[in-house]
């Protein structure tokens, strides 16, 4: 079994019936993703299986929002990355890390607990014809980055300390995010805001699609 094939009978394990699909980014066409086929069907999951896949949710086999809005402003911007060295924290499906070597990053790293992910990211990366390294623990060593990239990762409240943690470790921080309300982080200020969906659809609350991007600058107090 190849790596793809794997992939395909992992996202099969929890929903059945369901495929990957080639598909190009609406708000990033020069980037195309193995993501879920947004004909997977739906209609034929019994509760068993609708709760399994709320108990594992196969991130990145969806582009969220806030992945597809940082991959189009580091393609836009891309001397925010060009020749330095970045890591895609908790990348999913690596949108943001393969946007950041069609930019010129020096290396990229694609960085996610979920073995799963990190797969994909490896076929999205192959995909793109770009090469990452990846790694499942960003604690694990304590490497200085140029730049850390941070998308969709903040739905999970209990993660907002680690952007102090992410100011110590890098010169920047690139902050995707559509769930924090009233943002205000020491450190990180409010660089542009754009609408993005779900790829595949699915049919999130408005609320969800509006996207704002802030820009993180290390703290210098941690390099003393």
């Amino acid at each position: 079994m190849n790596s793809f094939e794997q992939l395909q009978s992992r996202l099969r394990d929890f929903i059945p019936g369901a495929d990957l699909r080639a598909q190009n980014l609406p708000l990033a066409p020069e980037l195309q993703l193995w993501l879920l086929d947004e004909c997977y069907p739906q209609h034929l999951l019994d509760s068993e299986q609708i709760q399994r896949i709320m108990n594992y949710p196969a991130y990145w086999c969806f582009c969220w929002g806030s992945g597809q809005v940082m991959a189009r402003y580091l393609l836009d911007h891309p001397e925010l990355v060009r020749g330095k060295s970045v890591v895609d924290f908790g990348c999913g499906s690596a949108v943001a890390a393969i946007a950041a070597a069609k930019a010129g990053a020096a290396s990229v790293v694609a960085c996610d607990l979920d073995p799963d992910a990190i797969l994909s990211s490896y076929l999205n990366a192959e995909l793109n014809a770009v090469e990452l390294e990846y790694s499942a623990d960003f604690f694990a060593d304590e490497r200085h980055y140029d730049v850390i990239l941070v998308a969709d990762v903040l739905y999970d409240r209990a993660n907002l300390p680690l952007l102090d943690c992410f100011r110590q470790r890098a010169d920047t921080v690139l902050v995707a995010d559509s769930r924090v309300k009233n943002f205000s982080v020491p450190g990180y200020r409010h660089i542009q805001f754009q609408h993005a969906t779900t790829i595949p659809d699915l049919s999130e609350s408005e609320e969800f699609s509006r996207i704002n991007l802030y820009l993180g600058e290390a703290d210098q107090a941690a390099h003393r």
